[in-house]
């Protein structure tokens, strides 16, 4: 009963966060979209949030593993309300090159403190799952789509909340609401999580597992294909057609691009809340799992080609061009959930209890490293080819994730 108390206390502070989490970043890119940045230097905001995330989940396992879960999940919630309170702080009257240098550096504390939280949380599924057939996949299912949905809301409430009160006062509220539920977990977590080990050794982080090796490089090419567009791409090319430049247009253009990333990532995470039934998973092997992952990964590969080749024969924004990319990229969404969902479980299932920190730390340092490479890209390929190779980028990554997870056979 305490490991399930425990679970959904680690939920419960993971659903929190990642709401601030999905709401920050609609904060910070329409905020500063709207104050005329370029996507390249929109794409900059989040580099260091994706460079933290690197370095922090190869350490975070360590200090999982030394100092035990609960250490990490609080440090992840408390260093959160600490960006927020800093970015409130932003001044408009700092200039361009101040406010970058600011904000990227309080998004660079932001990622550490994602990452902080996302790797207990995950870690915690694999010692608080009961022993049974399909369990594991279900939890972790369970948590990765209720927590993406939770996100998804974050998105919409972060473009919302932008519109009604402003990017401040926005900031301020989603501060108190985190330092409220982190209050509430360290006083009423019960026990059930990993108090840590004094003899870990921070060389462990380094997998020398070949099939954590390579699904974490399948993982990094399959976050790649989705923020290379996902980031800066689709965003700002749905703000040119939905707004006319007037204050008005842009508040609702604010709205209805919230609520097309709210309404994606809601339904990602549905997806992957599904997954075990979706793939009728129960009772099946590992290896089973790992030809159906394979499936699925190919499967990914021509819906950005597809959409790319629609963009080419375009001249510019169009209302069949949006429909069609409203509704191609749900289908994206569908297929990458599914196979976000299975590298969950399988990261899991490939970890031996005695390093699952340090393994699921090494595997969301390559899913980190994915976002990286895609966010910079996102900025780089719409700025010099638009919406056309900003597509067709996320289908070469979608083609790399892949041909690396067919070596898992």
């Amino acid at each position: 009963m305490n490991g399930l108390r425990a679970y959904i206390a680690v939920t419960a502070a993971y659903w929190t966060f990642m709401l601030s989490d999905g709401a920050l970043r609609m904060l910070v890119l329409l905020h500063f979209n709207g104050l005329g940045f370029s996507p390249i230097q929109l794409a900059w905001l989040f580099l260091l949030y994706e460079l933290a995330g690197i370095v922090t989940n190869l350490a975070a396992g360590w200090i999982a593993a030394r100092f035990g879960l609960a250490s990490t999940l609080f440090a992840g919630l408390g260093l959160q309300v600490a960006a927020l309170i800093a970015l409130a702080q932003l001044d408009p009257a700092w200039g361009m090159v101040p406010s970058v240098i600011f904000v990227m550096a309080v998004q660079g504390a932001s990622g550490v403190a994602k990452d902080l939280s996302k790797m207990s949380s995950k870690s915690a599924v694999k010692v608080l799952a009961p022993t049974g057939d399909g369990v594991l996949f279900r939890w972790v299912a369970a948590l990765t789509g209720s927590k993406n949905a939770v996100k998804g809301l974050g998105f919409f409430l972060g473009a919302a909340m932008l519109g009604l009160a402003g990017f401040q006062a926005a900031v301020w509220f989603m501060a108190a609401v985190l330092a409220i539920i982190l209050i509430a977990i360290a006083l009423f977590l019960p026990e059930g999580l990993p108090k840590g080990r004094k003899d870990s050794k921070i060389s462990a982080i380094w997998s020398r597992d070949p099939l954590v090796n390579r699904l974490s490089l399948s993982r990094m090419f399959l976050f790649g294909a989705r923020d290379v567009w996902f980031v800066v791409g689709i965003p700002v090319y749905f703000h040119s057609v939905l707004s006319d430049g007037t204050p008005d247009g842009s508040r609702e253009a604010f709205f209805l691009i919230g609520a097309f990333m709210a309404a994606w990532i809601i339904a990602y995470g549905g997806v992957q809340a599904a997954a075990p039934r979706l793939l009728a998973a129960q009772g099946k092997a590992v290896a089973a799992i790992v030809d159906k992952a394979i499936a699925w990964a190919g499967w990914l590969v021509p819906i950005p080609l597809v959409l790319a080749g629609l963009a080419m024969l375009s001249k510019g924004p169009a209302l069949w061009l949006t429909l069609a990319l409203v509704a191609g990229l749900m289908l994206f969404g569908f297929v990458f959930a599914v196979n976000s969902a299975v590298h969950s479980y399988l990261i899991l299932a490939f970890s031996k209890n005695d390093r699952v920190t340090m393994d699921v730390g090494f595997y969301y340092m390559a899913n980190a490293a994915g976002r990286l490479l895609g966010t910079l890209l996102s900025g780089l390929s719409y700025q010099f080819g638009g919406l056309p190779l900003c597509l067709g980028t996320a289908g070469v990554m979608a083609l790399a994730s892949w041909v690396s997870i067919r070596r898992l056979r």
